[in-house]
């Protein structure tokens, strides 16, 4: 859908942007420590956990520290970042790593893309192409982005932050519009987040929607999630009802459990456990591979969704800039600093906003095709101003992860198109202030087109 408000018109070339690029270049030495930490970890016993009851199985997280320390090319993957402008800035005293995919078309509206944990900012860059240059990706070239992916504050190159120990989600909220409209100009913009950058990209559509043409998000999650005594509890405490039928129940349970152990380390004791992934990379490994097997919608493969190399990848970033201490640290700044808000107007977040969910994240007993209905009949409704609002049958937790591409049959995910949807949506959100509001399941993919 093309947007009913563009910015005022002109040459995208004419304007020259204002910041000088700094390629990612990591020492050698550093990866050479990498390789000498990894070929000395000391391996727990593994016994019994073939079926990775006790968290992550041995087997794998061995093959894959083997790969890691033995295939895996970081110059290989520093190449292909690099193929995109990287920047660094100070914003509010805060060091800010982004990169950016200039946008081909008559007028590239401005679109900020943040990512969570254990994300990096390379999660998105499987859409900034087709975000940026639609034509050449089946699209039109009038929906061209001016794509802008920060590392979150804290995460992989946006650090470190020593005197800046209380990021937060709100907070970063107030780095990024800085950063769109002061440092790059920008008078308006369009915002995209999943996971916290999820809540980071709703705390814009709150407090700065004048500012904003439309959000996109996944979930659609109060920005009140980390408020009150007992954050790390997805429950509120509340036992599960008596009665249940036995899947709804075991439903329950596992959605709680795929999320009880970070939540409760990361806002209880984050720097406890950073002590440990800061100095094991192996210790790191298996923590956020934990979240990558669990949360992804893999059918009991992980790497049907994300490549050996997808997951060093994002595992170097954090550990060649020593910040999974800070980027875990974050969930308890959400908490220690909560969300309050900056007016009283309904909705609380007014800018335009589309919302994906995806059905490995199905609430118990809530099947696709409820999915929005039960959103909209739930007290989260009410915060957004929702103007898209779709549901996919498959997808998981990392949803930017797939490829856009029209018609594609490289993924091994069935909904790869549909899973990006949490970016590429943006393109068919009316960026504007008005809009009327759309609900439904997700429309097919290019493969069930007849």
């Amino acid at each position: 859908m093309r947007r009913r408000e563009p910015a005022p018109s002109q040459d995208a070339e004419a304007r020259a942007f204002p910041l000088a690029p700094t390629p990612i270049r990591v020492p050698d030495d550093v990866l050479a420590d990498l390789r000498r930490r990894l070929e000395l970890t000391r391996w727990p016993d593994g016994a019994g956990n073939q079926d990775w009851y006790y968290g992550v199985q041995r087997a794998y997280l061995q093959e894959l520290v083997d790969y890691w320390r033995t295939d895996y090319d970081w110059r290989k993957a520093e190449a292909a970042i690099n193929a995109y402008e990287h920047y660094r800035v100070e914003v509010e005293g805060v060091p800010v790593h982004f990169m950016r995919r200039p946008g081909v078309g008559p007028n590239p509206t401005p679109l900020i893309l943040t990512h969570g944990w254990p994300w990096t900012f390379w999660h998105w860059s499987k859409v900034v192409d087709p975000l940026a240059d639609p034509a050449a990706h089946g699209g039109d070239a009038a929906e061209a982005f001016e794509v802008i992916v920060p590392s979150f504050p804290g995460f992989g190159f946006s650090s470190p932050l020593p005197d800046n120990p209380d990021m937060n989600f709100w907070k970063v909220a107030d780095l990024w519009h800085i950063l769109m409209t002061r440092i790059l100009g920008h008078e308006r913009y369009g915002a995209a987040g999943c996971d916290v950058g999820a809540l980071v990209t709703g705390q814009l559509g709150h407090r700065y929607a004048e500012e904003l043409y439309a959000i996109h998000i996944g979930s659609g999650q109060k920005l009140t999630l980390f408020n009150g005594d007992r954050a790390w509890d997805l429950s509120g405490g509340r036992p599960i009802p008596d009665g249940l039928p036995a899947d709804i129940h075991a439903r329950v349970v596992a959605l709680e459990k795929r999320f009880a152990v970070h939540l409760a380390a990361h806002v209880l004791a984050p720097s406890t456990l950073a002590y440990g992934l800061s100095d094991s990379p192996a210790g790191m490994l298996a923590w956020i591979l934990e979240r990558w097997v669990n949360w992804s919608d893999n059918g009991g493969d992980v790497e049907t969704v994300f490549s050996k190399d997808d997951l060093c990848t994002h595992a170097t970033i954090y550990w060649v800039t020593n910040s999974i201490g800070t980027s875990i640290r974050t969930y308890a700044n959400n908490n220690r600093y909560p969300w309050t808000p900056s007016h009283d107007r309904q909705p609380a977040i007014e800018a335009p906003t589309g919302i994906t969910f995806v059905g490995y994240e199905n609430p118990p007993g809530v099947s696709t095709d409820q999915r929005v209905r039960h959103f909209l009949e739930s007290d989260r409704a009410a915060w957004y101003n929702h103007v898209n609002l779709r549901a996919h049958d498959r997808g998981g937790h990392f949803i930017p992860g797939r490829s856009p591409t029209a018609g594609s049959t490289t993924s091994a995910e069935p909904s790869a198109t549909a899973d990006s949807q949490c970016a590429v949506a943006a393109q068919r959100l009316p960026l504007s202030r008005t809009g009327r509001r759309t609900a439904g399941p997700a429309p097919p993919r290019p493969a069930d087109r007849g």
